[in-house]
Order: structure tokens, then sequence, then C-alpha cells
């Protein structure tokens, strides 16, 4: 193949590196985790953009392999735009290809800048790549509303690298895996035709990375009794689960029953595990919160409130014995076109058949449920995603969080990796935070975390059942929390954007 021919051929390389790297997060065969597929995939992209030939290639390369990662990650979408939404099929692939795309601009950009303005030797063009690729990262955690789902981090939460997550999180640990795939891919440089040379500098950065010595974070022992916990798993139809004739008067008698029967000290029921207002409920809301208010056991239910007038959340609500106010959540984070509708896009959200709906937005620091000692923090959905949000419950030490609660509906997307995905995000966020995280899902997956991020107890996916264990609160606060409660992401993007702009200054 001549030059020309090989020049042509890259684009399609970093379609199939960007599927690799896709598939590192989960994989599509047993929902693990792959860091060494993250860092050789990421690794491909430095080669093929460092070797660009000119700043549009190299973003081509860059936005090839983002759409390739993104769509590959995501694809699932799909499902709840065709299967459930009714949306034409052809509609759909271009509705998840138009999203990874538009996400996929952030890299095309990094890739450009770097082909633009990186210089120096192997060590400064890995930092250069790394710190632009976090820049990347950070732009689309943040920007939009943000949608980090499968950020390169995560395929290493059982990897080497995992130990950092409590000193510099999910995205701090996709930095170091750029900084290896970046010492990977320039520790060679070619010195005329079929002629290579190998710097042991570029090699010398994964070799330190990846095989220092591991200072774990190690925090202190729970406080307290562990709980005993049942966690309801009502897999639920999602074609069936807004249907008055079928999903709901099955959820209702279902979701009733195991609430009242529980014997374990805190039972949860997932996101709109009761999926209408409480007010169309008739005789039914009211005799259970009675029950509850009288035994020996607390709830989390997931169940949407409000009205016309005041406007509807996605909420969840805590009863406990003893009567009073009923704890209440409401999401803070809410999903594009399913909880709230982007300005310009109804014309979108009118073609597909969801009951979608614009709900309000809950504070970002609400209170915790306490009960029995800990302090509980629900989330709802793919909340979990934003660590940073998670953090801002942790200003005040006193009322910290000491055990995480996650309620979610993955029905939508069918049994796909995305139940896969949503578990590795979850598990992250125990070990940055130390804390553990129990999990009420629809159709899975329904576990418990402890704080090291290891499952366990978990649940069959898209069975009906209860899943019993224990969980016991921790009250140490990482590293990670202490900066990022305080400053939030903004130490990571002085790395991402100010690095750069020194290295690019520096004369060649």
């Amino acid at each position: 193949m001549n030059a020309q021919g090989v020049r042509r051929a890259i684009p399609v390389a970093a379609l199939v590196a960007g599927l690799l790297h896709a598939i590192s997060i989960a994989d599509w065969w047993a929902g693990q985790p792959r860091w060494w597929l993250q860092v050789f995939s990421l690794a491909l992209l430095a080669g093929m953009v460092g070797r660009a030939e000119s700043v549009r290639a190299a973003a081509i390369r860059g936005w090839a392999f983002a759409i390739a990662w993104l769509a590959g990650t995501f694809w699932w979408l799909f499902i709840s735009m065709h299967v459930y939404g009714g949306l034409p099929s052809l509609l759909a692939v271009l509705a998840v290809l138009a999203l990874a795309a538009f996400l996929g601009l952030y890299y095309a950009a990094a890739a450009a800048a770097f082909a633009r303005w990186a210089r120096g030797g192997k060590v400064a063009r890995a930092l250069m790549f790394a710190c632009l690729w976090l820049a990347a990262e950070l732009m689309r955690a943040s920007w939009f509303t943000g949608f980090p789902w499968g950020a390169s981090g995560y395929a290493h939460v059982d990897g080497p690298l995992a130990f950092l997550a409590p000193w510099i999180g999910v995205y701090g640990i996709g930095f170091v895996a750029a900084l290896v795939a970046g010492g990977l891919a320039f520790s060679t440089e070619k010195l005329g035709p079929g002629k290579w040379r190998t710097s042991g500098w570029g090699l010398l950065i994964p070799v330190v990375l990846l095989f220092m010595p591991k200072g774990a974070y190690v925090p202190e022992g729970p406080a307290g009794k562990p709980l005993t916990v049942a966690l309801l798993q009502g897999n639920i139809p999602q074609d069936e689960k807004f249907q008055g004739g079928s999903g709901i008067p099955v959820a209702l008698r279902w979701y009733g029953e195991q609430l009242r029967a529980a014997k374990a000290s805190l039972v949860v029921a997932p996101e709109t595990a009761i999926p209408l207002l409480p007010r169309h409920l008739g005789g039914y809301w009211e005799p259970l919160v009675a029950d509850l208010s009288k035994g020996d056991k607390a709830a989390i239910i997931g169940i949407p409130l409000g009205s016309l007038q005041e406007g509807y959340t996605n909420s969840a609500v805590g009863l406990k014995p003893g009567g009073g106010r009923e704890y209440r959540y409401d999401k803070h984070h809410l999903v594009p076109f399913g909880e709230f509708i982007p300005p310009l896009f109804k014309w979108f959200t009118q073609m597909m058949n969801i009951p979608l709906g614009d709900f309000n937005r809950g504070a970002v620091q609400q209170p915790s449920f306490e009960w029995q000692g800990e302090r509980l923090a629900p989330n709802i959905c793919y909340e979990d995603l934003f660590g940073e949000d998670l953090a801002e419950r942790f200003t005040d030490s006193r009322a910290a969080p000491t055990i995480f609660v996650n309620i979610s509906n993955i029905g939508w997307f069918g049994d796909t990796v995305a139940i896969d995905q949503h578990l590795q995000i979850s598990r992250m966020r125990a070990i940055e935070f130390a804390r553990p995280m129990i999990r009420a899902t629809n159709t899975g997956a329904t576990v418990v975390i402890d704080h090291a991020g290891r499952v366990t107890h978990s649940l069959p996916r898209l069975t009906r059942g209860v899943l019993t264990g224990t969980v016991a609160g921790w009250r140490d606060t990482t590293p990670y929390v202490e900066w990022l409660s305080r400053f939030g992401l903004w130490p990571l993007w002085l790395l991402a954007l100010g690095v750069p702009v020194l290295l690019a200054r520096r004369r060649p």
C-alpha cells in the first residue's frame, strides 16, 4: 500500500481503536472492565494523532476515534428511542450517531490542538497528550449539562491505577492512563524507511505509573453497627411499567407486599417503583405510610411528586418509625430529553411515545436520610455519574453521608451492557469517596458495594426478587473528596489547560 493509501486507511483504524476503547469500559460479553485494552486503544490513537501530517488529519482521526468509542459505549440509547419510544429505527440510529459526533468534537479539538502545539521530547509530548485528553473529558462532563458516561477512567476500576481514585478521582485516573498511553505511543520514532528507534524515556512513563508501589489510601473503619438491607428489584417490563392495565397494578401490588414484609432494618425500592403521584393512588399510599411509620424498619421509595401548579419531580421518599414529616429527595441532575426538554428540541421528543416530562430540578445539597446512626444519601439513576455533585454534600463533615443509596431504572435499555457500565460507575464512586453504595434497580444491577468498590451482594439481573445483605457506613473522608468539595473540578481544569499552554510556549 502506498503512502496515500495508508493515510486513507488511518481513519478506519481510528474507528476500530475507538470500538476497542468502548469495549474496555465494560466488555460486551462479560460486562467487565479491561484496563489494559483502554490503554492499548488510547495508545493507538496517540500514535495516529502524533504522526498526523496536518492539524486537519489529526482532528479527523481524533473525531473518528471518539465517534466509534462513544457510539459503541451508549449504543443502547437506540433501544429506548426505537423499541420503547417508537422512533423509526433509522432515525434512532442517526440520533445516537449525532450525539456521538457532537460529543466527539471535544476530542477532535484536543487532537487538533496536539498536532498544532505539541513539541519537545517524548515525555513532553506524552504530557501534552494526557492534558488535552483530560480537557476533552472535562468538557464532556461539564458543558451542556454534561454527559460523561463511559469516561476512560472507569476502565480502571479493577486495574493497577484504581488506587489513585481516592486521591484524584476518575478523571485523574483518565489523565494518568492517557499519560501511560502517550508514553507507549511516543516511545518509538521513525528514522527512515522501515527503521524505528525506541526511546527509553517514553517507555519509562508506563513502567513507572503501572508498576510503582501502590500507596493505597486506607480509610478508618466503620463507626457504627452494620445495617441489614432489603433491596427490591421488581423487573417490571418497561413497555408495561406505566400502563394502567398491566405494569402499574403489578408494581403497586408487589412493591407494597415487599415493603411491608421485609425484615431488614432498611428496605429500598427503585426509581419510580411507585409509578403514580400519591394523590392518584387512591387508598394505597396513606396506609403504606402508616404501616411503615409503626414498625421497626425504614424505607426509601422511588416515586414522582408534585403537581401541575408547582411542577413535578423525580423523587425518593424516606419513611421511618415515629411518624413526623416524610423525608424527600428530589433528583438534581436531570436526563436531557427524558426529564427535561432542551430548548428547540420539543419537536424531537414529540416523535417518541415515551412518558417524557419537564421535571423540576432539586437542589445539589439536600440533607441525608438519617436512620440508626447512618446518614443515607440518595441519588437517582445516572446522578452517581457526577461525583462533583455528590462531593458538595461533604462540605460539612458533620452532616456528610455515610452510605450512598442509588435507585435506578435501566429497563429503558434492555438487557445490555448499560447495566454493567452503570455498575462500574457506582463502584468507582464508592472507591473515590470511601463510601458503600447500595443500589436498588428495576432490572439490575441490584447490588451492595462496599467502601472499596467491591460487590459484596448481588441479585441476578432481569429477575424479580429481594436482595438482602448488610452494609456498614464509613465516616472518614478521602483526599479527593476534601479538595473536590472545596474547589470542584477546577484543579483538574488548571492541569488540563495550564500545562499545555506552558509546553506550547517552549522553544522547539
